[in-house]
């Protein structure tokens, strides 16, 4: 069965795509191993390196061997670079850049991206939309909140509203017509330390 473009920018060929693509160039001066982008975006190492081959062709990423490691990294020294890294933050961005900015705020236990992005995001077609709706879990200070949510629209290039809730609120759950609407959407899990997110076909996790 033929797969579908990915709903969020239906130019490429898979999520995965925009997912990789999305990170190296919104993470440039970092390097990435393909199996750490294999791990964080929950697909094989062969088809992250299957990806890479694709992408290094293409002039689109860059690579280097240290010693069995193989890194990469974006390409930014090309003419379409930056329109490629300004594209990508408006479609994939999102993932790529929250988690790093409210992993910065004390209080926050969790974070999930929700609404009409995160459904575009898990495969539901639609246009792509106009702002991104953030659930954060916790007692962050609301003043921080409020600066982590203006330095994301400078990146993203659109509207960021973030709600939050307690974390006895979001383990209840069910009783809140708020909670109980976002928990029967999809919702995408941000990665707050560093580590791994985990897919739910692809991306990080549902919870």
């Amino acid at each position: 069965m033929q797969r579908l473009p990915p709903p969020l920018l239906p130019l490429l060929r898979s999520p995965f795509q925009g997912e990789v693509l999305a990170w190296l160039y919104l993470h440039a001066d970092e390097e990435f191993s393909a199996t750490e982008l294999a791990e964080r975006f929950g697909v094989s190492v062969a088809t992250a390196s299957r990806e890479a081959d694709r992408l290094a062709t293409a002039g689109l990423i860059l690579d280097r061997r240290r010693g069995r490691l193989r890194l990469l990294r974006a390409n930014l020294d090309t003419p379409v670079g930056r329109p490629l890294a300004d594209l990508l933050a408006v479609t994939y961005g999102p993932v790529a850049i929250l988690g790093d900015l409210l992993a910065g705020v004390a209080g926050i236990g969790e974070a999930y991206l929700y609404g009409s992005w995160a459904a575009r995001y898990q495969g539901e077609p639609g246009d792509v939309p106009r702002d991104v709706d953030v659930l954060v879990v916790g007692d962050p200070d609301e003043d921080e909140l409020y600066d982590a949510a203006r330095n994301a629209e400078r990146t993203l290039g659109r509207e960021v509203n973030m709600r939050r809730v307690s974390r006895r609120a979001w383990q209840a759950g069910g009783s809140d017509p708020f909670l109980k609407s976002v928990r029967s959407r999809p919702i995408v899990r941000l990665d707050l330390a560093g580590g791994d997110d985990r897919a739910m076909g692809t991306g990080p996790s549902r919870p």
